[in-house]
């Protein structure tokens, strides 16, 4: 465990940045057109890092990007279909630069009817599925990085996951489905992949670490039913963060030079804790590794 930072549960991801010079840094952040993501980027660009920003369209994410200044390139990327990822990847390494910072930020949560993506339920597919495909596409580039870190968004939304964490035999969501547990499942497949991800870049010199944002107002709950929509935004000022300070501790993981050597932990509030459930399960990781390599093969090659 690394030791206890400077920041909590009340910092800003503008105060963990606030006195890095990122200049000459690249970091690509997946839905950055809005909310975590957004923040994100325009913190990082003030401190002098260029963006690779994506979002699902190229009009949106440019959009996205004259907020944030002129260091950054806008990439569509639809999380949706592996083709585009493929295709966004194929992009970026044409750009042939190295990643020092790869934040796999985007995400949907708590669809309210089952809907699946060539047989896999949506959250798992998006949430997990994609960011899978798309880190181990742009891994290269990431280990070039003099140190490459990757960060991925996860959630205490894990504990809503069935037991066993994530389970094989229902992917497609069929059996049982409920917009929380489905959704809880994708995030503890964030933490998994990131745990498992660590190991697999130990000796590299290139870190991965998963984090938990808190309840943040954004969003993302944008397919909550209207009534829930509407009680969110009556006691957002009470229980959610601003999304400074929710984008706080991404920015955190994302930069600070005292986690250089940090990997495979999750954080929250801007310092490492231990989750529960199944999210330090290395050997359920080490399967969900193998089964995401089966689920995106054709377009790994």
């Amino acid at each position: 465990m690394t030791t206890q930072s400077a920041f909590n549960k009340q910092s800003t991801a503008a105060e963990v940045v606030a006195e890095l010079d990122l200049s000459g840094k690249t970091v690509l952040i997946t839905g950055a057109t809005s909310g975590l993501g957004l923040e994100s980027a325009r913190v990082l660009a003030s401190r002098g890092a260029h963006i690779l920003a994506t979002g699902r369209t190229l009009a949106k994410v440019s959009a996205a990007c004259s907020q944030v200044g002129t260091a950054t390139t806008p990439l569509e990327l639809e999380l949706e279909n592996h083709d585009s990822v493929r295709a966004c990847a194929d992009v970026v390494r044409k750009l042939d630069s190295p990643i020092d910072i790869l934040m796999c930020n985007a995400g949907i949560m708590a669809l309210p009817k089952l809907e699946q993506i060539r047989g896999i339920e949506k959250q798992f597919f998006v949430n997990h599925l994609s960011h899978f495909l798309l880190v181990n596409l742009l891994l290269e580039q990431v280990k070039r990085a003099p140190q490459g870190r990757v960060v991925v968004v996860s959630s205490s939304a894990y504990k809503w996951a069935p037991p066993a964490g994530v389970e094989f035999d229902n992917l497609s969501g069929e059996r049982d489905y409920t917009p929380n547990k489905s959704y809880g499942q994708s995030k503890t497949a964030n933490g998994l992949f990131s745990l498992e991800l660590a190991s697999r870049l130990a000796g590299s010199g290139a870190t991965s670490n998963s984090i938990n944002p808190g309840p943040v107002d954004t969003n993302l709950s944008r397919h909550y039913p209207g009534w829930q929509r509407k009680v969110l935004g009556l006691i957002a000022g009470f229980f959610l963060k601003p999304v400074g300070v929710g984008a706080s501790t991404q920015c955190y993981v994302a930069t600070s030079p005292a986690l250089e050597k940090t990997s495979g932990q999750y954080f929250e509030k801007c310092n490492a804790v231990v989750p529960g459930g199944q999210m330090t399960n290395k050997t359920l990781a080490g399967k969900l590794w193998e089964k995401s390599t089966e689920l995106v093969a054709s377009h790994l090659c």
